[in-house]
């Protein structure tokens, strides 16, 4: 068979809800009697399983026709070494993207949607059946490519954790996150649930909920900004918001639930990060604080008392195919 290319084809996959309760359950006959007791839809489990397996079923056919394809399940990730010439497609929901483009550096993503009813796919334009006129386009340098701003927290200790979406600095599990915060000339202790910093790529996420929550509870407690009213829901809408874009040299952060006391305060709460105003943090919590990136909580870097981060924009960017 003529190959198109000698470089590798990375397919990135994840398991199905479907997969993640067989491995719970060690049956699908087990995991069919637990979610159908507790009055679920299993055939909806079923059905999101058998259209995924058959979308990377036929995108491995598919690249196989053009390259060297290697699967690569998304718990790997962390210690997957990808090659500089590799070209990576990620099958799945646009988490799936995200997730994956912080292990890469420089090399183009692929993001497909195998199930385009099911997901929105902000970072899914292709399908299955686009593969063999992007893939050749990708070579040939016919298409397009967006860039994307990452974060990264550079750690005392020397470690380093990039994200592409946002970064969370706090507990391992609930309880107050104690530190030290400084930004843009202000510093402040801090006794909070923890601090989001977020890229213009995640803005729309996690950040977005959290503004618009606390804009939600200061219009109900009668602390409606200007242009909202107390006692009638957010008071800015989310249109209102600064505008964030995908390659924006810019992060924001926030913090959650800060506590106001004798020794912490609660005024340095919300700011955005750029090269020239970086954020800096030192955790005062003897155990258990941690910083991950991307909601995933098992790939994690320890920030306990004494470890000092520097929260800044990462030196490489993201490159997804358009």
């Amino acid at each position: 068979m003529d190959r198109l290319t000698e470089n590798k084809l990375v397919v990135i996959v994840r398991e199905t809800r479907l997969e993640e309760l067989k491995a719970r359950f060690n049956t699908v006959d087990q995991a069919r009697f637990y979610v159908r007791q507790l009055g679920g839809d299993f055939a909806d489990y079923e059905a999101e399983d058998a259209t995924y397996r058959q979308a990377v079923a036929a995108t491995q056919d598919a690249l196989g026709r053009l390259g060297r394809v290697q699967l690569v399940p998304r718990a790997f990730l962390p210690n997957f070494l990808f090659g500089p010439d590799d070209l990576v497609v990620a099958v799945g929901p646009d988490g799936l993207v995200a997730n994956t483009l912080k292990y890469l550096d420089g090399q183009l993503l692929i993001g497909v949607n195998p199930d385009p009813a099911r997901y929105d796919g902000l970072l899914l334009p292709f399908q299955v059946a686009d593969l063999p006129r992007i893939v050749p386009e990708v070579f040939r340098h016919f298409r397009p490519v967006k860039t994307v701003t990452m974060a990264c927290a550079s750690l005392s200790n020397g470690q380093r954790i990039h994200a592409v979406n946002d970064l969370f600095i706090g507990p391992k599990t609930h309880g107050s996150a104690r530190y030290g915060i400084r930004h843009n000339g202000s510093a402040e202790r801090h006794s909070s649930s923890g601090v989001i910093v977020s890229t213009g790529l995640g803005y729309t996420g996690w950040l977005r909920s959290l503004i618009t929550g606390a804009l939600g509870v200061a219009a109900a407690v009668g602390a409606a900004p200007a242009g909202g009213r107390a006692g009638r829901g957010p008071a800015v809408a989310p249109e209102a918001l600064p505008r964030a874009q995908w390659d924006d040299d810019r992060l924001f952060f926030t913090v959650r639930e800060p506590f106001p006391s004798r020794t912490t305060q609660a005024t340095l709460v919300f700011g955005e990060v750029s090269p020239a105003a970086p954020l800096e943090l030192e955790s005062f919590m003897p155990e258990r604080g941690v910083i991950f990136s991307d909601g995933i909580e098992a790939d994690f870097l320890e920030f306990n008392s004494g470890v000092r981060a520097t929260i800044g924009i990462a030196e490489r960017k993201g490159r997804l195919v358009a």
